[in-house]
């Protein structure tokens, strides 16, 4: 199956890290050859980047590698295939406009059936696979229960969370998805996170011999979260979402609602 990757940041941060361990098992450590994508949220807009070959031979996932983008929202995926052709629309993240906001979103698993039980609303798919017309699926839902962004951040929340447990029924369901606020991450599998604030220290990435030193590149009030299908680092604790849940994220930090 494919591979997840997120980060929210309380203040705009290079992903360069995590990403260049990612895209490593785009073929090179790892069998997940099929596309890859990212997307950087920077204020109200995105930088998004996908590409359907291979992402450790990407020459645009080198160019990502070393351009230094900092955002405090980021999601990207590694794909295997499964439904859907290797083609650039089938490659996630994918991207529909909401409420005036970029809402994005990656997916880990197979739904079966999905596609011919869940009726669209006015949100349609461009590609083929399962994963951007369940994303389709939620947006119609959503908008159709509240026509602008709710007060409470309680009520979408629960609303995510209850889509999510539908999908849940259809097979495997790990995915991230922004609203350009908030990191809403679910695992119907397997699904890692860690949060990295100080003291900062050394990290390993476990696909390639490469070490930051992030006391280095961070201050003292820097929150950064990781999400990732598997750890993506040696030598530290990363933390395994149990089964069925959905967690949330802001500016780094776990959101209660």
């Amino acid at each position: 199956m494919c591979q997840l990757m997120g980060m929210s940041a309380n203040v705009p941060t290079d992903a360069q890290f995590s990403f260049t361990g990612l895209i490593e098992r785009g073929g090179g450590t790892d069998i997940h050859r099929d596309g890859w994508g990212i997307v950087f949220y920077r204020g109200r807009g995105i930088h998004e980047f996908r590409d359907p070959q291979p992402g450790f031979d990407s020459d645009i996932a080198r160019l990502v590698k070393v351009s230094g983008i900092k955002s405090k929202t980021v999601i990207s995926h590694i794909r295997r295939a499964n439904v859907g052709n290797i083609r650039i629309e089938n490659t996630h993240p994918f991207v529909r406009e909401l409420w005036g906001n970029y809402w994005t979103f990656a997916h880990n698993g197979q739904l079966r059936g999905a596609k011919k039980e869940l009726a669209l609303g006015r949100f349609r798919p461009v590609g083929t696979t399962d994963s951007e017309h369940v994303f389709c699926w939620m947006l119609g839902r959503i908008s159709a229960a509240f026509c602008d962004r709710p007060d409470s951040g309680k009520k979408l929340s629960r609303l995510i969370a209850d889509l999510s447990a539908q999908l849940n029924e259809f097979g495997v369901c790990n995915f991230l998805m922004s609203d350009s606020r908030f990191i809403y991450a679910h695992c119907s599998s397997r699904l890692h996170w860690i949060t990295r604030r100080a003291p900062f220290g050394v990290a390993r990435l476990k696909d390639l011999e490469m070490t930051v030193d992030f006391s280095a590149e961070t201050t003292e009030k820097d929150v950064v979260t990781i999400i990732a299908t598997e750890p993506l680092t040696r030598d530290e604790r990363w933390h395994l979402i149990d089964k069925g849940k959905l967690m949330i994220w802001k500016d780094g930090r776990t959101q209660s609602f």
